[in-house]
């Protein structure tokens, strides 16, 4: 057994000293964050799976795939977060081996599966907006399903090189079994590389050309039989535009010092502790944002919501 599983190990017997003792109010603080991501995830999320299988306007093939990245939220809050809340109540993991690595592998299936998702849904906003004549045939319900379908494919596969690099492991500083940058720089690279920068690239790049036509249309540059952008696809564009603008947000801190660690690892030691607390934990509250967004943005969402809360309501006790 090499020396990085024997530190895990120790960490699961909860032997004294392997984690210094933090202030009640920082363990304070860290749980009652990760306790509203899970309620907000796990609600929020629910009423956006309801809410397009209740309501017609929502039934269309683009929302499959809010749908999945609604799903790959729902992941997390299930059982992985509960995990960590349990690590932090008990400062250390006693949960043993296996959880240790279920955990971390459906962490890591929920990040990849909401990037590439989000990925996903920019080039169906992209075909939507800028390629409308051929939208309906690129992504006809069957070809949407086989997408989706594929993006959780590709997801699976993206995670399993992990168990062989051995790089799920417990982080006593983020009470979290967890993808462990350190592990293998050239790894971490790739991750980095394949999780964040490629997606980000391409969802740039369609929501850019957006952007660029929205702005030709308003000012009429383009001519009278050029694509033309009704307000209800704009409004569905801008929804998720902020989705991707939240996700890059909350995730760019984490991957961007997993990277610069990688790359020289001397550095990790100069990494303020907090720091690197606050980009995992503002990661984890990403999964709770996506359904408040398309409340806030989207009315058919806020519409549905409504009626799903009011119908709960008056259910007899």
């Amino acid at each position: 057994m090499n020396e990085s599983k024997v530190v895990v190990k120790d960490l699961w017997n909860g032997e004294p000293g392997t984690l210094a003792a933090r202030p009640r109010w920082v363990v304070s603080t860290l749980a009652s964050v990760l306790i509203f991501t899970i309620l907000v995830d796990i609600l929020g999320n629910l009423l956006v799976v309801v809410s397009v299988f209740r309501n017609k306007k929502l039934r269309k093939s683009g929302n499959i795939f809010v749908v999945s990245l609604a799903i790959a939220d729902l992941v997390v809050a299930i059982y992985p977060y509960p995990l960590v809340l349990i690590a932090i109540f008990h400062n250390g993991w006693n949960l043993g081996y296996i959880h240790c690595q279920i955990s971390g592998f459906l962490m890591g299936l929920s990040v990849m599966g909401s990037i590439f998702n989000i990925t996903a849904i920019a080039v169906n906003r992209y075909c939507c907006i800028c390629h409308s004549y051929t939208y309906d045939k690129i992504f006809s319900n069957k070809n949407t399903l086989c997408y989706v379908v594929l993006v959780w494919a590709l997801t699976c596969l993206a995670i399993v090189p992990n168990f062989f690099v051995e790089s799920l492991q417990y982080d006593p500083r983020v009470y979290s079994c967890t993808f462990a940058q350190s592990a293998n720089s050239l790894y971490t690279v790739i991750v980095v590389v394949i999780h964040f920068i490629l997606p980000i690239s391409t969802v740039s790049y369609c929501y850019l050309r957006i952007w660029i036509l929205v702005i030709q249309v308003r000012r009429r540059v383009k001519p009278d039989n050029g694509p033309k952008i009704n307000p209800h696809d704009f409004r569905n564009f801008l929804t998720m535009f902020v989705v991707f603008v939240l996700f890059a947000v909350c995730w760019a801190p984490l991957n961007f010092i997993g990277l610069a660690v990688a790359i020289h690892p001397h550095l990790a030691v100069l990494i303020p502790e907090w720091l690197f607390i606050a980009s995992y934990f503002m990661a984890y509250f990403n999964s709770s944002l996506n359904a408040i967004v398309y409340g806030v943005l989207n009315h058919n969402f806020r519409r549905e919501y409504k009626r799903i809360i009011m119908a709960i309501v008056k259910l007899p006790c």
